[in-house]
């Protein structure tokens, strides 16, 4: 069995649960999934069963884009609503749009990020979270971060006997981006404390939410016999690459991991090389210029 599973995740569930259930759906160990959900967010989660898990880097790569909405006023030792309040000033009066445009625009590009101590980044060996939960402090790296956009969706509603403000919006963003901190980072710019109230994946590796499945219909497509309605080849990860189809001595060569000429290249970039209308290898030049050589392969066989 091999494909890629664009699973729209439930919340309530974390990304290992869903690996661990799809395991016992679909008989097989060698499963992974491009970029962890927190159990409070749900969305698309790209899956990759057998040797389609040699894409996962690629699908991670990809952009993300995501709804949600940040609560001004108070904050959470999480930045989400699962964690205990650490901060609270309630607002007198709630933030003009353009005021909230402003500090949006303040939080895309090229920005650093600190990411939360209830976080699986790993320091020292250890995660932050395993960190938080011994009540040990210790110092996170800074991150860098690409935000391509960031954007209010509708009026804001304000909570004049709490002093909250809710601010909708969607985020499009590059890998590594806590969409958490960046609700962080929108209240330090606008001077008051802010939690991320909501969360939604609405794509991920290239598939949106219109082309997810859920953990059901996967089960039910096992059951029947089907699974293979919902297996997407790994060329999909892969589409953002140009393509050279391979001759069968071509081909031959590839198989054995071997160089080719630097024709078969698109524009001396790194090329998708196909055979029998699949991709086995992405190439790229070597550092004299004088072949193509593999930078990974995906598939030896037929």
């Amino acid at each position: 069995m091999e494909g890629i599973l664009p699973i729209n995740k439930p919340r309530g569930m974390t990304s290992h649960d869903v690996v661990f259930k799809l395991r016992k759906i679909l008989h097989t160990k060698k499963i992974g999934h491009s970029g962890t959900l927190d159990p409070n967010v749900d969305g698309v989660l790209p899956i990759c069963v057998g040797p389609a898990t040699k894409v996962v880097p690629y699908l991670m790569a990809s952009g993300k884009v995501y709804r949600g909405t940040v609560t001004l006023g108070f904050a959470t030792e999480t930045e989400d609503l699962d964690g205990a309040e650490i901060a609270r000033k309630p607002l007198t009066q709630p933030f003009t749009d353009a005021q909230i445009l402003h500090a949006m625009m303040g939080l895309i590009g090229d920005i650093d990020q600190i990411p939360p101590m209830y976080s699986a980044v790993k320091v020292n060996g250890r995660k932050l979270y395993e960190y938080a939960r011994a009540g040990e402090t210790v110092e996170r790296p800074v991150r860098h971060i690409h935000v391509d956009r960031f954007e209010q969706t509708g009026p804001t509603s304000f909570d004049k006997e709490n002093g909250t403000q809710v601010i909708p919006f969607e985020i499009g963003c590059g890998k590594g981006t806590y969409v958490r901190t960046l609700s962080v980072q929108l209240g330090e710019a606008l001077g008051v404390p802010a939690v991320m109230s909501d969360l939604t994946r609405l794509k991920s590796g290239g598939f949106d939410l219109s082309q997810t499945v859920t953990l059901e219909q996967v089960a039910d497509a096992m059951t029947e016999g089907n699974i293979n309605q919902y297996l997407l080849p790994i060329d999909v990860a892969l589409a953002h690459y140009p393509v050279t189809e391979l001759t069968l001595a071509e081909w031959q060569i590839v198989t054995n991991g071997g160089f080719l000429s630097p024709s078969v290249l698109v524009d001396q970039g790194v090329t998708a090389l196909k055979f029998q209308n699949h991709i086995k290898a992405l190439y790229q030049l070597s550092t004299d210029g004088k072949v193509a050589k593999p930078l990974k392969m995906f598939s030896n066989h037929l």
